[in-house]
């Protein structure tokens, strides 16, 4: 790999259009957990982590907030427009470079293709498979102090086998409309 981590801004962006190419209308909340699955998925193979930042233990799963934060506006429908960047001297919108790497773009329309057209239930189950990176923090959270709820990429080396659950089940829970933060 050349150039990473990536911006997940940026990442999301490539996940979008491949989405676009297979049909598929993806929401923030399903966005967030795609991304999750893809920088989780490519740490653990490549043994360096995909998008730069961090991932947080929300209320339906593992959400990156600088990526939440691009896509929010869409609400529960489907995105249909990419993430900017913003020139912090002048304020104009950019667009955000993304990954040229074939490797990369591989491995996202991997992911998509596992994962893509799953409902955002469906991922939010996976995402909160018992002893996972997620369930692991969020039970941290509930019985110490958990920085910000953060997961750290070395939890999800050590957990994320934890994921193994059959992704043709119907959802545990009713599809949530949006991520809350744990509180």
């Amino acid at each position: 790999m050349t150039g990473g981590p990536y911006d997940p801004r940026a990442v999301a962006n490539l996940m979008l259009d491949e989405a676009d190419r297979s049909g598929i209308e993806v929401t923030n909340l399903a966005l967030q957990k795609l991304l999750y699955f893809a920088h989780s998925i490519f740490l653990i193979e490549a043994k360096q982590p995909l998008v730069s930042g961090y991932f947080e233990a929300w209320q339906y799963g593992p959400v990156h907030p600088a990526a939440y934060s691009a896509f929010k506006t869409a609400g529960s429908t489907p995105i249909d427009f990419r993430a900017t960047g913003q020139n912090v001297m002048t304020g104009e919108r950019t667009a955000l470079s993304p990954p040229d790497d074939p490797a990369i773009r591989r491995h996202l329309a991997r992911i998509m293709s596992s994962y893509g057209q799953l409902s955002p239930g469906r991922l939010v189950d996976i995402s909160h498979a018992k002893g996972a990176p997620w369930d692991y923090i969020a039970d941290k959270g509930r019985t110490s102090v958990a920085l910000g709820l953060r997961i750290p990429d070395d939890v999800i080396v050590n957990r994320f086998k934890f994921h193994k659950v059959s992704v043709g089940a119907a959802p545990v829970a009713g599809e949530p409309d949006e991520d809350t933060p744990l509180t």
